[in-house]
């Protein structure tokens, strides 16, 4: 398969940032994506016909997944239009089908993704500075929660900076409540920033950089999805839709629409979409909402997208169809000249984005054409700042015409090379850069945001998908007697025994990494724990110490001690002793790095290592949490089996309880006997196929005495049906207000009693939602214990469900008790312990 061209928006200038730290993060897509040999002469073509279309849309949705790819890539690889998905958020409240990582880590991982999606359906990526922090019911709420002000300005911005003819929505802002307040809003916002983006009294302070812009049209994505029903859908009055027909099949690259977003769709592997393409014909529609409607089904027509919307521009589009025209599937590189000569042209036109664009455009076409390979490789995968870096150069040229690499340009100065490249020939050169004062990780998680929105300092980067690679060398090469300019980021590459090459980008990291052994310490006790600190070196060698900063109120045997690394990537464990005192209060712990004189904050590097995206390593300030809690920890042996993945045993081992995993596939009852209770882990109907049958030994289970605790699950794509032995139906029910009033509707049931009085105290601080995928019919003889709702709705009774069943108890909770115990939410310590103890 031949892969589709990358993105081609120019990159933003690297800048400093406060504290002399310039904050950096890698171009995943660029970095990741492997291509065998060079673009296809059906491809090259393919980008000679996009070269001759200067027509821009913006699809603008809430979510990572949310974009309809396939329209995205119909825009962009069969109208040839400059294409790009603007998500209001990152996905961080989402959930994660592939690992354990939610919030941030889920947000880097969900960014990565649609930059995966991007590089395939050929579009381009941006954000706001929205975060997505949970199930939002109404667009009320979400817009008070991400200051609609602020998140509108940025919508305008980005109408004005990427300068789109026409916009499409994918939810419709005319049905609030009925979907994802998110969803809502994002519609919402982008009809009010079509009409805001063209008046110079909306946001003047954008002026300076961008200036007015009005797109053309407005379209809502629709679908028989919004109408409730396929049959609902085949009757309604569709006078006011144009009809795409996106299931083209494209013979130039031998890969149809519907596979390129097929593929691209199946990038958002954390969410679960993995997706198969539809084969045949297959409509899309779209429903004016804004600007003048088309006669026709062309979202184009009458838009001006030849270049003669450009001053100076219309001989040029006679010289790209030229080009196209004598266009040689054998010999490609025949197109050189007449790139040439398109490329001198474009120069000398007035500034503007389409200048830019198409100048980047006819430069990939260049090197596409005279097969031109440049790898500039960093022979190690990170560094610090300070230190010097070996880049090996390897290049070669596979035409016939002449190719000279004329110059290479770095922080070090410029070399000149003046190398003639012999055809299919490579020439290799090392040289050295130094590395300043940089670390490599995603800029909007540098400040501490509100719920909201991100709180980024550099109001430049606000959108961009991610910061440059923070090594650029900038290199000529004269090609057939014309020298031109290029920019390439440095990378690493790895030869890796089963996925074969292995390309990542060139990380800058800090000196030292210092991760807690867990992000919240918690002391149901007055005894003393072992905190655990992994110290990592990505230099050299390192000796210095490490003092462990604490709350008032707690004791610390030693909180110096010292260490003494060599080797990059050598590491030593730290432990400290630390117990709190009767005046102790929950608060935050914070190691500081010492050498001689010199105290600083150290940064935690994370590494995500996926096989889908790129390496990520993610350095943020390094600080745990040390929590006080008032806990009973009865003498009871617990089963866990996992589900789709959250740490709710580790997080119970930490306060004392004893909980060991269970393999449900291979386990019998005789084993299940020998546990007090057992815990199915989240989504674990969804995910684990041998629970449509498996479920069976599990009631055995409770009906022989035992506890058989089970988490939320999903409402669509269950195994089974039986999630209990009792008739129990899940629903769509969830309380997404974390601050929402809780009321017990069983006082005095044992699960609101032993070993822990529950009260309305033991509902405060919990993080994003109460819970969601409540049930909302069962059987008689579940008594339900809470009762809560958010603002507006009738009250929710399915949060946690118990039922006797033969000797033993069943109970089911759509608590969110995977994004409490984490957090360190006391209250939901105290309520899942009294659950077990049942």
């Amino acid at each position: 398969m031949t892969m589709l061209p990358q993105n081609i928006e120019p990159h933003l200038n690297l800048i400093k940032m406060k504290k002399n730290i310039l904050i950096t993060l890698f171009i995943g897509c660029l970095g990741f994506t492997q291509v065998l040999g060079q673009k296809s002469s059906g491809t090259i073509y393919k980008q000679l016909e996009k070269l001759n279309f200067l027509g821009s849309a913006l699809y603008i949705a809430a979510h990572p997944d949310d974009e309809n790819t396939a329209l995205i890539s119909y825009f962009s690889n069969h109208v040839n239009a400059h294409a790009a998905y603007l998500s209001m958020t990152r996905g961080d409240g989402g959930q994660n089908r592939i690992g354990t990582e939610l919030r941030e880590l889920l947000g880097v991982i969900r960014t990565e993704e649609l930059m995966q999606a991007r590089s395939i359906d050929n579009g381009n990526q941006y954000f706001t500075s929205a975060v997505d922090f949970g199930y939002s019911k109404h667009p009320n709420e979400t817009l008070a929660i991400w200051d609609k002000k602020q998140i509108l300005g940025e919508v305008v911005n980005r109408i004005r900076a990427f300068q789109p003819d026409i916009i499409v929505n994918r939810f419709d802002h005319r049905t609030p409540g009925r979907t994802h307040g998110h969803h809502t809003s994002s519609a919402l916002l982008s009809k009010e920033a079509f009409a805001l983006s063209n008046d110079p009294k909306a946001y003047p302070e954008q002026l300076n950089n961008n200036g007015i812009w009005q797109p053309q049209r407005l379209f809502f994505n629709t679908s028989w999805w919004f109408y409730g029903s396929q049959e609902n859908f085949k009757k309604a009055d569709k006078s006011n839709l144009l009809s795409l027909e996106i299931g083209v099949y494209d013979p130039l690259t031998g890969i149809s629409n519907s596979a390129i977003a097929a593929a691209s769709r199946s990038s958002h592997k954390s969410q679960g979409f993995g997706s198969t393409p539809t084969l045949g014909s297959r409509t899309e529609y779209i429903e004016i909402i804004d600007g003048k409607r088309p006669l026709s089904n062309d979202p184009f027509e009458g838009i001006n997208t030849s270049w003669s919307r450009l001053e100076g521009g219309a001989s040029i589009g006679t010289m790209v169809a030229q080009a196209i025209e004598s266009f040689d599937f054998k010999h490609p590189e025949k197109s050189i000249e007449a790139l040439l000569s398109i490329h001198k042209a474009i120069e000398k036109l007035p500034t503007s984005l389409w200048r830019e664009r198409k100048l980047a455009a006819t430069k990939q076409l260049l090197l596409d054409c005279a097969g031109v390979q440049m790898q500039f490789n960093a022979e190690r995968p990170y560094g610090i700042a300070g230190e010097s870096l070996k880049i090996n150069l390897n290049v070669v040229q596979q035409s016939k015409l002449p190719v000279e690499l004329e110059t290479i340009k770095t922080t070090e100065g410029v070399t000149q090379l003046d190398q003639d490249l012999e055809t299919n020939k490579r020439f290799t050169q090392s040289f050295e850069v130094a590395l300043d004062n940089s670390i490599s990780t995603p800029y909007w998680l540098l400040e501490k945001g509100s719920l909201g929105t991100f709180e980024i300092e550099n109001k430049e980067w606000i959108g961009k998908p991610q910061t440059p690679n923070p090594i650029q060398i900038e290199y000529h090469l004269n090609i057939a007697g014309t020298s031109i300019a290029f920019v390439a980021a440095v990378q690493h590459r790895k030869t890796d025994p089963v996925r074969g090459e292995v390309i990542n980008p060139f990380y800058i990291l800090p000196a030292l990494g210092v991760t807690f052994e867990q992000p919240v310490f918690l002391y149901a006790n007055d005894e003393a724990q072992t905190l655990r600190l992994n110290v990592t070196n990505y230099g050299e060698a390192y000796e210095g110490a490490i003092e462990l900063c604490h709350p008032k109120g707690w004791e610390i045997d030693q909180a110096t001690l010292p260490i003494t690394l060599n080797g990059r990537g050598s590491s030593q464990f730290l432990e400290y002793q630390l117990k709190p005192t009767a005046a102790a209060e929950s608060g935050f712990l914070g190691p500081l790095a010492i050498q001689g004189n010199k105290k600083e904050n150290v940064f935690a590097v994370q590494t995500l290592s996926y096989t889908h995206i790129p390496k990520q390593y993610i350095a943020q300030p390094s600080e745990a949490k040390a929590v006080r809690l008032d806990l009973k920890i009865p003498q009871i042996k617990v089963g866990y089996i996992a589900g789709a993945g959250d740490t709710v045993k580790e997080r119970l081992q930490t306060v004392g309880l004893s909980v060991e995993s269970i393999d449900i596939e291979t386990t019998t009852l005789a084993e299940l006997k020998t546990y007090d209770a057992i815990i199915v882990g989240i989504r674990a109907y969804n995910v684990i196929e041998s629970l449509a049958y498996k479920n069976q030994m599990l009631f055995d289970f409770a009906e022989a005495g035992g506890t058989l605790v089970t988490q939320y699950n999903t409402s669509r794509g269950l195994k089974t049906n039986k999630l209990t032995p009792l008739n129990m139906k899940l629903s769509r029910d969830r309380v997404t207000d974390e601050f929402s009033s809780v009321r017990i509707l069983e006082p005095k049931h044992p699960a609101l009693n032993v070993p822990h009085k529950i009260t309305a105290q033991d509902f405060e601080g919990w993080v994003q939602e109460r819970g969601l995928y409540f049930p909302n019919q069962w059987d008689d003889r579940f008594t339900p214990l809470l009762g809560m709702n958010d603002a507006g709705e009738t009250e929710k009774l399915g949060s946690i469900l118990v039922a006797p069943h033969g000797e033993g108890t069943i109970v089911y909770t759509g608590l969110s008790f995977f994004r409490e115990l984490p957090a360190g939410v006391p209250g939901a310590y105290r309520l899942l312990i009294n659950l077990l103890a049942l």
